[in-house]
């Protein structure tokens, strides 16, 4: 298995190469590669955050969609939010997907969602706002929540109706679409651009449209944003509506039922792609009922209603060179193949995860190995087989080490108790900073977007200033020596005040980011929060750090035995006990606002049994959102014990021996109205 370090480096690598591309398309307007091989990078990035909860960046694409918008051009931001959609490579991906649905919903039969599938062009999106019938802004996706305003620009496509006539067409609405170049028009411009998809991106984005009119561009929706009179039901009436407002549709959009029949027909829509006049790189499938959608809404950056079908990944062959370790912030060891450069997919790979140590033994994978390597979507670059006719006579089997790399300390595997297995990745024994990898690896998580985001103190200004011993704590950033920084090569005394205020802002942060930045295992965004509301202030959170009853956090629901007892090591350790203490004298961590128009304020819920037609995510989410808090266990703490079909009866002798109102799902739905 791959060490911490190695899997870190792997992932600044990638996220390194994302930021490169995206400003060379979002800033200079000139792309490099294609949008599957973009989208490809951006998966990679996701799976190793999946897999390794220690790699945070601020520029990963789990928490940004598209990039910051250019700043030659005025930005806007977006009515409704211009989101990614999740992926998609196989059956096994579309099962998922489906099956969170319908336990989302509550749904029994999974074959009766229906689903709008659309063909995903590689092209450029915009969104179109219509007001008392005529188009007036133009706006490119930017990063999701403001774009470029490139109206004049998109006026120039015949394909976007300037004024609609119809009678039932919306006063305000914001359609959506993909603007492209067809293969055909291509090849008569094809001298001055790269690909069809970055004709497109790049003449969009001419300061004069008139440049911008002597491209052939073309236009397709597929959706809405902001939309004043929903007279439509379901996606597939919005698409028909679509075309009889005099907007060009995919001619290839189609209701499919079933999981069977949308990979049968995503394999022959696969077979036929490049026979069409325009780029494709998948099907996009959305839940086609748009109440469905409603009630499914987001998650993070992308819906929970819709997800894009991928096709076929691209494999190679190369050789191993050698194999290093990566370690990460929660001390993983992830090996990684370290590989002779090789061109996949059009793009040109050098390194393959290797997962872990068994992964190693499984396949008996060793350096100087010619290996298959596939790059699968969301998947990162890995070994697929080795090919032992090529092998050297004198390889050796590649020994994962027993010590961290880095500092030294033991390396273990955590047990899980439920399944009772030691888990398959290796981590460093050492807790806190007294790892090299690890303290670099969580100084890179304090200042990340979601934490402290410092702008101008990214994760390789933080390397240098590790190497120059100008940080080895979070605490040293504000007290940085900004006439040394001044002094470095590619500084300056303008970029040295610019980090400095940068750095003064963000002491002013809220209690659960302030939590979330300590980096402390297991404690992602969700349980931040949950334990700033449970705590309320910082007076009350630096309990912790003395001799505080960690057990009194296992009533808090997503506060299980395994998040309790990352807690109780971290703040163990006397190094992270001093960090805490440090930063607390140091910062302004503001109190917990709490909202004061919830109807269900200051009550506390617990759910047991099923619940009729709404998944137990979605009453717990609906409670909350009404500012109701959800409670794990039974105890003097719970107001209300809510019951569905078949409750646990123990839980209802509990909340009846201490008082607690046991009430039904129709009762707590009139708390709610």
């Amino acid at each position: 298995m791959k060490s911490r370090h190695l899997i870190e480096k792997e992932y600044l690598l990638k996220i390194k190469k994302l930021k490169k591309h995206n400003k060379l398309y979002y800033d200079d307007s000139s792309p490099i590669i294609t949008d599957s091989e973009y989208d490809k990078l951006k998966k990679d990035i996701i799976k190793l955050e999946n897999n390794f909860n220690f790699l945070k960046s601020k520029e990963s694409p789990s928490l940004s969609i598209g990039s910051k918008p250019s700043k030659n051009f005025l930005k806007s931001k977006h009515r409704v939010k211009m989101l990614s959609l999740s992926n998609a490579f196989d059956l096994n991906d579309l099962k998922n997907f489906e099956k969170k649905i319908s336990n989302y919903l509550n749904l029994n039969n999974y074959n009766s969602i229906e689903y709008s599938v659309e063909p995903k062009i590689d092209g450029i999106s915009a969104s179109l706002t219509y007001k008392n019938k005529k188009f007036i802004l133009g706006l490119s996706r930017g990063d999701g929540i403001e774009g470029e305003i490139i109206t004049d620009n998109l006026k120039t496509i015949k394909d976007i109706p300037i004024l609609i006539k119809k009678k039932n067409f919306p006063n305000d609405i914001d359609i959506r679409g993909e603007v492209y170049i067809g293969k055909k028009d291509f090849e008569k411009i094809k001298d001055r651009f790269a690909n069809p998809r970055n004709a497109a991106s790049g003449s969009l984005r001419q300061k004069n449209p008139n440049e911008t009119k002597k491209i052939p561009l073309r236009f397709i929706a597929y959706t809405f944003g902001y939309c004043s009179d929903l007279n439509f039901k379901k996606q597939s009436e919005f698409l028909s509506l679509l075309k009889a407002w005099g907007f060009n549709t995919n001619s290839h959009n189609k209701i499919v039922t079933g999981i069977e029949n949308l990979v049968e027909n995503h394999q022959e829509f696969e077979k036929k792609r490049y026979d069409l006049n325009f780029d494709v790189d998948g099907l996009v499938y959305k839940i086609n009922n748009l109440d469905l959608q409603k009630r499914l809404g987001f998650v993070a950056n992308a819906p929970r209603w819709a997800i894009a079908h991928k096709f076929s990944a691209d494999s190679s062959f190369s050789k191993i060179l050698n194999i290093e370790i990566q370690i990460g912030r929660t001390g993983a060891l992830t090996p990684v193949a370290k590989i002779k450069p090789v061109n996949i997919g059009g793009v040109v790979v050098s390194n393959a995860t290797l997962h872990n140590e068994e992964e190693i033994i499984r396949k008996d994978i060793r350096i100087g190995d010619t290996v298959n390597i596939e790059r699968a979507g969301d998947v990162i670059p890995h070994v697929l087989s080795v090919d032992i006719k090529k092998r050297s006579s004198n390889t050796k089997k590649f020994i994962f080490p027993k010590e961290c790399p880095s500092c030294g300390s033991k390396v273990i595997k955590d047990y899980n108790k439920i399944t009772k297995k030691y888990d398959a990745v290796q981590r460093c024994s050492s807790e806190g900073y007294k790892c090299e990898k690890i303290a670099i690896e969580k100084i890179k998580h304090f200042v990340s977007k979601e934490a402290f985001n410092i702008e101008g103190l990214g994760k390789k200004v933080v390397e240098k200033f590790w190497d120059l011993s100008f940080i080895k704590l979070p605490y040293d950033i504000f007290d940085l020596n900004y006439s040394k920084i001044e002094k470095l090569d590619g500084w300056g005394r303008l970029s040295a005040n610019n980090l400095k205020e940068s750095i003064g802002n963000s002491k002013n942060i809220n209690l659960d980011k302030f939590i979330f930045s300590l980096g402390i295992r297991h404690i992602g965004q969700e349980n931040a929060k949950l334990l700033s509301q449970f705590f309320l202030n910082i007076e009350n959170f630096n309990n912790m750090t003395k001799d505080f009853n960690f057990n009194s956090l296992a009533n808090l629901d997503g506060m299980g035995e395994t998040q309790i007892n990352s807690l109780k090591n971290f703040f163990s350790d006397q190094i992270n006990l001093n960090v805490v203490k440090k930063l607390i004298s140091i910062l302004n961590i503001r109190n917990v606002i709490e909202n004061k128009k919830g109807k269900l304020k200051n009550k506390t819920f617990m759910f047991t049994g099923k619940l009729s037609n709404i998944s137990r995510a979605e009453a717990k989410s609906l409670t909350e959102e009404n500012s109701g808090k959800i409670l794990s266990n039974v105890s003097k703490k719970l107001d209300y014990l809510v019951i569905g079909e078949k409750p646990t009866v123990k839980k209802i002798k509990q909340a009846e021996e201490l008082n607690i109102k046991v009430i039904s799902q129709p009762e707590w739905k009139k708390l709610l109205n």
